[in-house]
């Protein structure tokens, strides 16, 4: 059997099942390519800005934030440019670009946790639609039923519970990845604020 005749067999409620496995395959590609893009060395990158700041090439260190335009670099960049105010000002500026970065690193991944839910339960649906056709066949009859006449709601009942969760599984595994993977990012971000701006005061203080 054919793939597309597998699915003709599962009736309507296939539709919207294949169009929630379409969602997670792109959103999986764009947010493996995106997380991909959105990593860096940030131990080395904080060395290379500590050494510009020492130099007071401070123009330099902001200009090398801005080449990155990856998280941990415009979180520095937002440090760098309130560099001559106070601890508090420069630990608000950084967060506040933290949280513009947030949502970014975060999207999509609501509607791949949505997806992991609802496509069981369309299959779950399909399975009771496809039941409920068996039945009505049986009814029709009066129970002198063969076999073949209840395939087709047998078909339609197995294929969309199948259908459900091969979307599903994928979904759920992949949306508690990118979780871990963003979290994960996120602390590296904390990490690199704190450590930027104990650099920033203990140059300032050997400075004074």
């Amino acid at each position: 059997m054919s793939l597309w005749a597998f699915f003709i067999k599962g009736g309507y409620i296939m539709i919207p099942i294949f169009i929630c496995g379409v969602i997670t395959l792109a959103i999986i590609i764009e947010r493996l390519i995106f997380l991909k893009n959105s990593q860096i060395d940030s131990e080395e990158f904080i060395e290379e800005i500590e050494n510009l700041l020492k130099k007071r090439k401070i123009r330099e260190a902001i200009e090398k934030c801005e080449e990155s335009r990856k998280p941990i670099p415009n979180i520095i960049k937002a440090g760098l440019l309130k560099l001559d105010r106070t601890r508090e000002e420069i630990k608000e500026a950084i967060d506040d670009s933290a949280n513009h970065q947030i949502p970014e690193l975060e999207k999509y991944l609501g509607i791949l946790a949505t997806i992991a839910t609802v496509a069981p339960l369309l299959g779950l649906l399909g399975t009771v639609t496809g039941m409920v056709k068996a039945f009505m066949v049986i009814e029709m009859r009066e129970g002198l039923v063969h076999p073949g006449e209840l395939a087709r709601g047998i078909w339609e009942a197995l294929i969309t519970t199948v259908g459900g969760l091969i979307v599903a599984i994928p979904a759920y595994l992949s949306y508690n990845y990118f979780v871990t993977r963003v979290n994960n990012l996120i602390l590296e971000m904390e990490k690199s604020a704190t450590k930027l701006i104990d650099i920033i005061f203990l140059i300032k203080r050997d400075e004074e």
